[in-house]
């Protein structure tokens, strides 16, 4: 196995890969441990709900006292969505973690605005008075004013989160939107410390919620700033060099102290910063296009925007800066002894680091682009798959141009045996798409299929 030496996990679970193989799914185990902490959570909410009494209140404001509750719980979920913990991330995936973040959040959305309206239904049937005047009052009390801003935020965020307007906006822009949801959050947080109700209707209720606000900000802290700062302090990523792979995609090696001890795996990728070559905002997940051996990390990149086609003016010797690493997109995963690898594009990087590892066994190359002098790192592509006694097939032409090779026909007259394979697929959105409902078609269970979208949004 051709990974980080030193690293104690990656070692275990390459050295027991067959173990793995019959015992529970790595996404299974998680999904489980995620799914436990929910139901726990709402377990104990709906309990402090019923035991908390209504406070003389009305139904209305009861129900509106729920829907509250299920808000905080939701915003906290939020967090340890985001907070990309190693062990999480590398059997879930950050896009599909960045996708449960995104549902929960309009369900967020919802749970906030039902708890608001009901807030302000009730308390004007227990004054008598009109739905704005309520409105007026409840906004000169703190506690509630508070609450409203947070709920606005979250509307805010909700609205640029739509598709229809983030397509239309600048990541940046977008990005810097997001991050008002932290204020959100500390509202929020400010809000239910002022609240007199269920948050602080016994001792058990307020170490309850303090443990759990401490635990969802202590793991975004630790996850998205402790630990890649130490890991840059540590590590001191520097760039090593430069290689110009064509006209339009450069790969770029990085070196560091003891990257022997990086938990880091092939096929997965980094959150890329390079200090005073782009400003501190800009920064691309590039995938490791080769295994990573303990000295050094390499990646190659299309020029698609001002950063990527930027990286051929980097200077040898410069820091960079990783956040890292991310996805699912490894052999952890695997569930059997053949595999199928399908590229497109520059998506063959991680496919690439992947063939590197001794446990690749019997593959199945299917490497997808428009022209063989598209084809990236296809040599070293095709020395590996020859040293695993492989097949690699370089499928060119534009789509239109007859049957496509990645549709249901196309892939099994391919590989017959596409069913009784791990099949991991990297490329462009509608390849990968298209790729993927061709799978489905042909029965391959989706527990043998892995892909991962990654992205920063």
């Amino acid at each position: 196995m051709h990974t980080s030496p030193g690293h104690e996990e990656d070692s275990v679970e390459a050295t027991h890969t067959q173990v793995r193989r019959s015992t529970t799914s790595p996404v299974v185990a998680a999904r489980g441990a995620l799914w436990t902490f929910v139901v726990v959570n709402l377990v104990i909410v709906e309990g402090l709900f019923l035991t908390a009494g209504t406070g003389g209140q009305n139904g209305v404001l009861t129900v509106a006292r729920f829907f509250g509750l299920h808000a905080a719980v939701l915003m906290l979920f939020q967090l340890l969505l985001v907070a990309r913990l190693p062990w999480l991330d590398r059997r879930v995936g950050m896009d599909r973690l960045t996708l449960w973040h995104r549902w929960v959040g309009f369900t967020l959305l919802w749970t906030i605005l039902a708890h608001a309206v009901l807030v302000i239904l009730g308390f004007a049937k227990l004054s008598g008075t009109s739905i704005p005047k309520t409105f007026s009052s409840l906004a000169d009390v703190p506690a509630s004013l508070l609450g409203m801003c947070a709920a606005a935020i979250v509307v805010v965020i909700a609205v640029v989160s739509a598709r229809y307007v983030r397509r239309r906006l600048p990541y940046e822009v977008w990005h810097g939107l997001h991050l008002l949801l932290y204020v959100a959050l500390g509202l929020a947080f400010v809000h239910e410390l002022r609240e007199t109700t269920t948050f602080k209707s016994s001792a058990f209720a307020e170490i309850y919620w303090w443990a759990l606000w401490l635990f969802a900000f202590g793991a975004l802290i630790a996850g998205r700033v402790v630990m890649p700062v130490w890991r840059n302090v540590y590590h001191r990523f520097e760039v090593a060099a430069v290689v110009e792979e064509s006209d339009n995609v450069v790969s770029v090696h990085i070196t560091g102290r003891r990257l022997d001890r990086l938990p880091v795996r092939a096929g997965q990728f980094c959150i890329w910063r390079f200090p005073g070559h782009n400003p501190w905002w800009l920064a691309n997940p590039f995938s490791l296009s080769a295994a990573p051996d303990g000295q050094t990390l390499r990646l190659t990149a299309k020029a698609l925007g001002s950063t990527s086609a930027g990286l051929r003016h980097l200077e040898v010797g410069s820091r960079a800066f990783v956040e890292g690493p991310y996805g699912a997109f490894t052999s952890l995963h695997r569930t059997r002894s053949g595999a199928l690898l399908i590229a497109g594009g520059v998506g063959i990087t991680p496919i690439r680091a992947l063939l590197e590892e001794d446990s690749a066994g019997d593959v199945v190359v299917l490497y997808r682009v428009r022209s063989e002098s598209d084809a990236v790192l296809v040599d070293e592509v095709r020395t590996l798959v020859a040293r695993h006694g492989g097949r690699l097939h370089l499928l060119t032409g534009r789509r239109d141009e007859g049957a496509s090779p990645i549709e249901p026909d196309g892939l099994r007259a391919l590989v017959p045996d596409v069913a009784e394979r791990d099949v991991y697929v990297c490329g462009p959105p509608a390849m990968t798409s298209t790729v993927l409902s061709a799978l489905r078609a042909l029965g391959v269970s989706r527990r043998q299929v892995h892909a991962e979208r990654f992205g920063l949004a």
